[in-house]
This record gives structure tokens, C-alpha cells and sequence, in this order.
């Protein structure tokens, strides 16, 4: 009986200071760095002059000019005489300006520490949860998203994880006190995980598993199922008991909510794509590595693609080792509209790097900032707003000294969201200070 005590004694003290030690852990993370305060609003108009203008729409405007008031572009050309009476003017000469790059389909600001399972918040319990809302667990004070926009990443499609059904996406700003400020677009999406025609990998199956192609096959019946109950649930004016799952789908079926499925081989991304248009949907294909192999079929039935990971392994042996490399100017060339994505929440900090990367492979200059800005901004129905340096959107642009797509010509010395200029601070460049200062003291 002492023994048995000691034992669980022991085991509680154990747990006690490994909780102690993860407190103390997250503690030293919060306050290692002071999380810079967003910007307030713009109060008088600005102007930039004598930068290279990348657009985001494919153009260029050489030595042009960007003249901004209340948060919104009202010139956007080569005229410099416009910036005369301007008291503030910002001379860009020799500098490159950017549309904000967009983050698709990322947990940022829903996870902080990857090993400290009280900072994640993208998963809930269960497999069918279309009423979870990323909107409102988004992390304004996360130290990750200084870091992110430092690099030119100023806003993000926040996305949850899990499950069959995740839940909902939102586009987010990334300068802002709280998520009702940051927030550009709400509720816009459902992400569907569609199921793999593979067996899973790892051990050996047992016998008593369903094949794989019947299982396959059981696990699209059940998402079918679902599909159609929220469908029928949806032509119900009233009901007593409301459904919070069928509720948060009822904007698929009027085409007002995106259905985005992630998949990635060719005979479920064929597969997914007649199932959403059995409810009169254009899904949105996340991940999609063969979407080259299926480009004739995503064409016809206008089919856009989030493309994940282009610095990654080819998804199959015998796939060429650079495929990953050229899939965004294949998708390019064949008309298929596409952005860029990396998995993850502080991988977004590469994204634009990744994106140059597909310069090497063929991919336009131009077309690999779009991108990353306006083909993200027209792929989630927000290309009205931002995406691109055009005149009636958002003031949301960055300055860099050289090429942002390229990690040495990288160096945003400014940024504007919505007319705002953003502290450009981070938690890496606090740091870089810190050890700089103690071995470098004079």
C-alpha cells in the first residue's frame, strides 16, 4: 500500500511540475517580447512616389505613384505631378512597392507554440463541425503575426482543421486589437477534408478492415448523407430545433459561402468536384498536387485551385522530382486560376519566397505576385477590396528596398494596412537586437 501511495504520489508531482514548467514556458514567451501596438487610423493623405509599382494584376508602373486618404487608394499610376500639395510624400526612388500578400487557408493566429497543446486552437472534437468559426478564436496577440507581416504578408484566410468538416474560414488583417477589428470577410467558407482513395499508411491492416475501396467509398457515402440532410434541413423556412451544422451550410446552397474541399489526387479531385456539383456548387480545390493532371477537367468546370507546398516531395514515384516546382505555371499556361499556400502558421513567413522560387520554372515575374495577392483576393471573393494597387481599394501595400519574392532582396522597410502604417517590429528582430548589443557592445 506505501509503495502503491509513493507511486501516485509521485506520479501527481510529475504532473504538477511538467504543468508548472509549461506555464513557466509560455509565461517567458509572452513577455520576452512587447506585442507593438496597432497602428491607428490614417488622418491625412499620403503619397509615394518614384517606386516600381508591382500591381498584382500582371502590370508594372515604373517610377509611378500611389496617393492614399482614409484608408483607400484614389491614385495609382505615373503621374507625379499628383503629389504636388501633399504635405506627406514618401519618396520610394530605387524601391520596389507590393500589394499585401495574402496567407490562403492557414491556421495563423489560432496557434502559437506547436508543442504546448494550450496554445493550438484550429481543432474541435468530432468530424462534422461546419458550424466551428475561426473568426472568433483568432489571436490578434499572437507573436507569430509581426513576424509573418514583416516579410509582406498582411492578411490571411484563417482556417480550422480536423475532422471531415472542419468548419469555417474568415479573411483576416493581420494589424489589429481584436478579431471584430481585423476581420475583412466573415464566415466566407466551409473546408471539406475529402477522404483518400489510398489505404492509409503505417501498420498493417486488420482483417476485419473494410477494403480500401470500400472504404473509400463508406466514408463519401457519409459525407453524402450529411450533404443532403443540411439540404433538406435548409428549404425549411422554420424549425423548432435548430441545427447548428445545417444552419452554418445554408449560404453554400445560394452560392453566398465557398465549399473549399481539400484533396490532392487526381481521382478524388475528379471525384469531389462532380459531388459539389450535384448541389449546383463550384468547390474550391485546397492542396490539389495533381491538379495538373486533371487540368482539362478543372478548366471545364471552372474549378480554382489553392496550390500547397511548392517546395515539397512529388506526390508520386514516378512524378517528376521537380513537379511540385512547375505545377503553378502549368496551371498558369492552361488557364486555371490558382493562388499559392504553405501548410501551417509561421511557415507563411516563405510563402512570397516559395513564389519566387516558381520564377525558376517558368512561372512570370508579375503572375507570381499575383499569386500570392490578387488571384488569393479573387479566389475568395475579396478582390473588390484588396489584392492589388488599384484606385477604390484598401491602402494595404508594402515598400521593399529589393526583390520580395527573393530572401536576399527581401526588406520591407514599410507597410500600410487599409491607409494604416504598421509597426514593423518583431519578436525575431527584438532578439537579433538583444544578442547583438551583448556581443557587439560598441
Amino acid at each position: 500500500m506505501k509503495m502503491l501511495k509513493f507511486k501516485i504520489t509521485h506520479s501527481l508531482k510529475m504532473r504538477f511540475l511538467h504543468s508548472m514548467a509549461m506555464m513557466i514556458l509560455i509565461f517567458i514567451h509572452q513577455n520576452l517580447f512587447s506585442q507593438p501596438a496597432p497602428a491607428p487610423a490614417q488622418k491625412e493623405k499620403i503619397a509615394i512616389v518614384g517606386g516600381t509599382i508591382h500591381v498584382g494584376n500582371g502590370s508594372v508602373i515604373n517610377n509611378g505613384c500611389i496617393i492614399f486618404e482614409k484608408g483607400k487608394i484614389i491614385y495609382a499610376g505615373t503621374d507625379l505631378q499628383k503629389a504636388d500639395g501633399i504635405k506627406n510624400i514618401i519618396d520610394a526612388n530605387g524601391k520596389q512597392i507590393y500589394p499585401g500578400f495574402i496567407c490562403p487557408a492557414t491556421n495563423l493566429g489560432l496557434a502559437e507554440i506547436e508543442q504546448v497543446k494550450a496554445t493550438i486552437d484550429y481543432q474541435e472534437i468530432g468530424s462534422l463541425n461546419p458550424n466551428i468559426r475561426a473568426l472568433t478564436s483568432y489571436n490578434t496577440d499572437s507573436k507569430i503575426i509581426p513576424t509573418v507581416r514583416s516579410n509582406g504578408m498582411l492578411m490571411a484566410q484563417v482556417i480550422p482543421n480536423g475532422g471531415v468538416i472542419s468548419g469555417q474560414s474568415s479573411i483576416m488583417q493581420l494589424d489589429a486589437w481584436n478579431w471584430e477589428d481585423a476581420v475583412i470577410k466573415s464566415d466566407e467558407g466551409i473546408f471539406l477534408n475529402w477522404p483518400s482513395p489510398n489505404p492509409p499508411r503505417g501498420r498493417q491492416e486488420e482483417p476485419a478492415t473494410p477494403a480500401p475501396t470500400d472504404r473509400y467509398q463508406n466514408e463519401i457515402n457519409d459525407i453524402t448523407k450529411y450533404f443532403d440532410e443540411a439540404f433538406a434541413y435548409s428549404k425549411k423556412e422554420y424549425s423548432m430545433e435548430k441545427n447548428l451544422g445545417f444552419e452554418a451550410m445554408r449560404l453554400l446552397w445560394t452560392g453566398q459561402k465557398k465549399l473549399y474541399i481539400r484533396v490532392n489526387l487526381a481521382k478524388a479531385i475528379i471525384q469531389s468536384v462532380q459531388f459539389a456539383k450535384k448541389y449546383k456548387i463550384i468547390p474550391v480545390v485546397v492542396g490539389g498536387m495533381d491538379a495538373w493532371r486533371v487540368m482539362d477537367f478543372l478548366k471545364l468546370n471552372n474549378v480554382a485551385v489553392i496550390l500547397n507546398e511548392p517546395h515539397s516531395l512529388p506526390n508520386h514515384e514516378d512524378d517528376d522530382i521537380d513537379q511540385p516546382y512547375k505545377n503553378a505555371k502549368m496551371l498558369q499556361d492552361n488557364g486555371i486560376q490558382y493562388c499559392l499556400s504553405v501548410n501551417g502558421f509561421w511557415q507563411q513567413r516563405n510563402l512570397m519566397f516559395q513564389a519566387g522560387e516558381a520564377t525558376a520554372y517558368g512561372l512570370g515575374y508579375e503572375d507570381a505576385v499575383a499569386s500570392i495577392s490578387l488571384n488569393a483576393a479573387k479566389i475568395m471573393g475579396v478582390d473588390q477590396q484588396c489584392g492589388s494597387i488599384e484606385a477604390g481599394k484598401d491602402a494595404t501595400f508594402f515598400i521593399s528596398e529589393g526583390d520580395a519574392l527573393d530572401m536576399r532582396g527581401n526588406n520591407v522597410t514599410r507597410a500600410f494596412i487599409q491607409g494604416r502604417d504598421i509597426n514593423l517590429d518583431n519578436k525575431q528582430k527584438e532578439l537579433y537586437r538583444r544578442f547583438w548589443s551583448k556581443y557587439h557592445p560598441e
